[in-house]
């Protein structure tokens, strides 16, 4: 496994851990179509949330936020649909989260930033 990967694992690991504390169910992980990749599918009650993971060692040059940009939220919403193509029987208000997992050199804890409704208004 590659050191990215690892990190990668690492955060999505840290984000499922916290979504189960905060109630929600996972549905699916590293879920593939031919648009793309769903990191995490969860749900509670109420919502169907589509978690995008940025694990990064550090918030220096920017956010991990801001590597969701604009095409990266197309590619989201296109395979968002398709999870959703899969499952009509889901009938939550579906939701784009972003989790921000920022790492320390030298193994500190990490630190989780999660944002509910990343791509609203």
């Amino acid at each position: 496994m590659t050191r990215e990967r690892s990190l990668g694992s690492l955060g999505e690991g840290l984000t499922v851990r916290h979504l189960e504390r905060q109630g929600y169910e996972i549905l699916d992980r590293n879920w593939h179509c031919r648009y793309g990749e769903l990191d995490i599918v969860a749900a509670n009650e109420a919502y169907l949330a589509f978690v995008e993971v940025k694990t990064r060692r550090d918030s220096r040059y920017a956010p991990a936020r801001d590597a969701v940009d604009r095409r990266k939220r197309e590619k989201l919403l296109l395979t968002a649909q398709a999870w959703l193509a899969e499952h009509p029987e889901e009938g939550r208000q579906p939701r784009f989260d972003v989790a921000e997992v920022y790492t320390e050199e030298g193994g500190g804890r990490p630190l989780l930033n999660y944002l509910e409704n990343a791509f609203g208004g």
